[in-house]
Order: structure tokens, then sequence, then C-alpha cells
């Protein structure tokens, strides 16, 4: 399903010369055990903040006698990390957890994880995208598996297009042509709002512009979170909001939601996973909405906006049950369909197997999007994501920088923080940095 590249696979092996997995289990093998001992079930725990998970858990219990699953919520983001990475430190870590794709490598090299090639790498091997698979093997040891895939997606209002007489623009010299008719017509109107407070929409941007925030060279990470693609990108969206062509709203907050229910911002920039938070965020604008790709640079491209992996904790006794735990997560119909059946609200989540995106498609109301095949247009867009990015070892604290930086003084200034603290963080953690 997904393009793949000779020289991202070996980006990423360097990648793990340099964290040192090459030479260290980092958390070691875990025990085999699978099955009930002694007549009782393995009792696995697990922590997440995703939803779904409750259901999920009570669904698997019902269905496997020899391995028993203990939920426990706890907040995403650095505060969830922070808590995992305590855990254990004090030995009582769970022994699954949900781990983002950018906080993989980070997790891995400072030992956090179990090495769960023998479980469940011909699991990631056989039924994942390849570019996905990148995200989560190094060094010919598998990780985590993966659960979603997050390619970039172009919301837009289609009364609202039709009203301005705006094309869906194709390239990102179409936007800003697009942005400056809108304001011409209507001088409260923008055609979008690009967030100051969202490093991970800037790392996706810079992505698919070709840039690489990290690569490696030998046993030495190299930073290039200012590279030359990246400044594009900030270059780009800085003089917008200094042309006053886009609104800059903090994103996911009020104000940006009202802008949007309002008409005040016609279009903005998402992902696979944003149209089920539309639904609960816009409910009487459905049939108002739809998806196209992103805008590019002159190609089709993209880059992963997110996404999320299952991994099994150091200190865990039960590697081999944890990671049948996850399989049927991540690829069994009945995993998918308990996490989605029971929601809260709707979720738009690509899985990453492609064969579970039917099973999730199917539970997806498609009436929001007057009846837009969302997971096709998402599934096609996954392929375009372009090969060769690797996240950093830093990541969270470069994501700090960037987005204290950016508040004061804009994109370009954000990326150039988030360089000095890609440098200083990795001599920080006791690796070596590029020349």
């Amino acid at each position: 399903m997904t393009r793949t590249s000779r020289s991202f696979r070996t980006a990423a092996f360097a990648a793990v010369a340099a964290l040192g997995l090459l030479t260290t289990a980092c958390g070691g093998d875990g025990d085999s055990t699978g099955s009930a001992a002694g007549g009782r079930p393995v009792t696995l725990t697990y922590w997440t903040w995703t939803l779904g998970a409750k259901s999920t858990v009570e669904a698997f219990n019902k269905t496997h006698k020899d391995i028993k699953v203990n939920f426990t919520e706890i907040p995403g983001g650095t505060e969830g990390y922070s808590k995992l990475a305590n855990a254990v430190k004090a030995g009582n870590a769970p022994d699954v957890a949900t781990i983002e794709y950018q906080m993989v490598p980070e997790f891995a090299s400072q030992g956090n994880l179990i090495d769960l090639t023998k479980y469940a790498g011909e699991t990631v091997k056989t039924k994942f995208p390849k570019s996905i698979q990148s995200l989560v093997t190094f060094g010919g040891k598998t990780w985590t598996v993966p659960y979603d895939a997050a390619p970039q997606l172009y919301y837009y209002r289609t009364d609202l297009f039709k009203k301005y007489g705006i094309e869906v623009p194709k390239t990102w010299d179409e936007f800003r042509t697009a942005a400056a008719k809108v304001k011409k017509q209507d001088k409260s109107v923008r055609l979008a709002s690009m967030p100051k407070n969202d490093p991970a929409l800037l790392a996706a941007l810079s992505w698919q512009a070709g840039g690489k925030w990290f690569a490696t060279e030998g046993d030495a990470w190299k930073a290039g979170v200012d590279d030359t693609a990246t400044k594009k990108v900030t270059s780009y969206w800085d003089g917008l909001i200094k042309d006053d062509l886009v609104q800059s709203y903090a994103g996911y907050s009020p104000e940006e939601t009202k802008a949007r229910t309002s008409g005040k911002t016609l279009s903005f920039l998402g992902a696979s996973w944003s149209a089920g938070g539309m639904q609960t965020s816009m409910p009487d604008l459905t049939g108002k909405w739809a998806a196209a790709p992103l805008p590019n640079w002159g190609t089709a491209a993209g880059g992963n906006y997110g996404g999320s992996s299952y991994g099994v904790l150091k200190g865990s006794e039960h590697a081999e049950a944890a990671a049948e735990f996850i399989t049927w997560l991540t690829t069994d119909k009945a995993g998918v369909e308990a996490r989605l059946a029971d929601l809260e609200s709707p979720s738009s989540a690509l899985p990453a197997n492609p064969e579970m995106r039917e099973v999730a498609a199917a539970e997806f109301d498609t009436s929001y999007l007057n009846g837009q095949d969302l997971y096709k247009l998402a599934s096609e867009q996954v392929d375009t994501i372009v090969p060769g990015w690797t996240w950093g070892p830093d990541q969270m604290d470069v994501y700090t920088a960037i987005q204290d930086a950016t508040a004061k003084s804009g994109f370009t200034a954000g990326v150039e923080a988030g360089q000095q603290k890609a440098e200083s963080g990795i001599t920080e953690r006791g690796l070596k940095l590029a020349d």
C-alpha cells in the first residue's frame, strides 16, 4: 500500500546504531509466557489515553481465557510519557502501553521497551506497509506494533468555497492565491488558520516539503530542524500571517472552532483522524465539509501527522502474552470493531493495517462529509508520504522549544530554537553529535 525506500531503511538502521540499540537489548527479551499457568490466566496491565480502550479490553477478556487484561487510563502527551518512564524506573510499569511514533526512538534508546522481534516481528513485517514498519523497526528489531497511520488531509467548506468562487487548491501557490481572493471579498473571512502551538503540524508540513529534522552519520546524530526545506515552509507561513492572509488561532481552541462554525475560516490542515472530531465539535455543519489531498509544492506528497503504536514496557514478565494482545488490537477485526463500537465520540483513525481499514470504514458515519469515502482518500494519501523521515532522541523537548519560540517570534524563529534544542539535547543524553 505504501512506497518504501532503501535510503529510509538505511537511515533508520543507522539511527539505531547512534542510539546504541544495535549492541544492547534495551529492556531485554522479556518472559515468553503466553498461556495460562497453573490453570490461571496470565494477567496483563495496559495503560493508555486512547478512546475506546475500556470497551476493547472488555471484548478481549470475554473472548480470551488464557490472558486477562486490566486497563488504566493515563494522560496523553508529556505527562503520560513521564508517567510511563517513571514506572519503568520504579519497576512497576504496565505490560502494554501506547507509544506514538515520534516517541519510539526516544523510549527505545532509554531502555524502556522490550524487543518484540520474536513475538511480533513477523506480524509487523507482513501486516503493515513498509513505510509504517520503518517507524517501529530499527536495527533489525521490532520495538512496537503500529496501530494507525495519519496522512495529512485538507478539509474545506464546500458551500463557502462555492460562495467565494474558490477552487480547492492543489499547490501551496494556489493556496496563497485563494487566500488573497477570500480576503479581498470579505475582510472578516480567511481561507485558513495556522496555529502556532502545534509543532506536530509544522513537522508534518516540513516532512511533506522534504525536510529531515534528524538523521545519523555513522554513530552520530545530525539535527536538521531548521534545514532548507523546513525554512521554505516556515517562511511561507510567516509570510501569510504577516500579510494577514490567514488567521493564527491556537490549535484546538474554542476560538478556532468558533471561526470554523461561523464561516470565518473556510478550511483547515488536518489528518485522517480529524474527521471524527469534526462531528463532535461542529455537529450542525453535517454535509457541508469535504476532504481533499493536502496542497503540495508541485508534486504529490505528504507527511505523517500523528499516529500511534503499542509497545511492551521493560520489566514485563509476559511479553509473549502482551504481544498476543497487541496483535489482536491491531490486526483482528474484533479488536478494531470493539474499539470503535462504544466510543463516546466518532473516530476516523485510519488503521495502519490495510486489511482493517474496511472494518473501520464500516463504523464511520459518512453523512458528515456528504457521503465521501474518507478511508479511500486517506489510504491513497498514505502512499504519498515522503520516505526518509527520522524522529529524534529528544523529540518532545524539541517540540517544546519550537512552540515557545514560535509563539514569540514566528515559525522560522521556532525551528531555529528547535535546532538549538535538538543539538543540546543529543549531547545532554550522552549521544554523539555529528559535526
